[in-house]
């Protein structure tokens, strides 16, 4: 055995350097920063495969469509071509209704730029009758402190003149009036 203490670390490597503090006294006072605003840019182009131009097809048709899994029976909207679970395509197609089930929401207190929604606001994950798979969308025509899982919703589609090949023609999620779901209905969605 050796007297000699080896260190498995190179030298200084948890050390810190000495650090002058000097200055601080010209900052004294000083309100510190709380935020910065900056402008941010993400440009990008998206090409849509087979499954995303079907659903964005319909989307401009006032259809919200999904595709059937041909092994597990999911249905998923808007589909990506294959099942997620099985790994086996897609293909047939299925027209769901414009109602679902709110599965989680949150309360939103940050403006969006360029939305002019009023905040508070809440936005949340609603799986549309007949799907296995939520969709983001707005919750509105309802105070935000209402909003609940199980609540049952219906898309506000945006006037038929308008419609495009986007998800945006669901402007957003509004109360149907239905009694909520009970939990063990969407709570595979939870």
């Amino acid at each position: 055995m050796s007297d000699v203490t080896v260190s498995p670390f190179p030298e200084g490597l948890w050390s810190q350097p000495a650090v002058a503090t000097s200055g601080i006294a010209a900052i004294d006072g000083v309100e510190p920063v709380k935020s910065i605003r900056t402008p941010a840019r993400l440009d990008y182009t998206y090409t849509a495969g087979i499954s995303q131009s079907r659903f964005l097809r319909g989307m401009a048709e006032g259809k919200l469509l999904g595709e059937r899994c041909p092994k597990c029976g999911k249905v998923y909207v808007p589909s990506r071509g294959a099942c997620p679970v099985d790994g086996i395509p897609t293909e047939e197609v299925v027209e769901l209704p414009s109602v679902g089930t709110v599965v989680s929401f949150c309360v939103v207190n940050v403006e969006f730029t360029g939305r002019g929604i009023e905040i508070p606001y809440a936005s949340a994950l609603v799986v549309p009758d007949g799907a296995d798979l939520a969709v983001f969308g707005l919750i509105q025509e309802i105070p935000h402190d209402q909003v609940r899982m199980g609540m049952r919703v219906e898309a506000k589609w945006k006037d038929p003149a308008d419609w495009e090949t986007s998800f945006e023609n669901i402007e957003w999620w509004r109360p149907n009036g239905e009694p909520d779901a009970a939990y063990e209905s969407y709570q595979e969605h939870v």
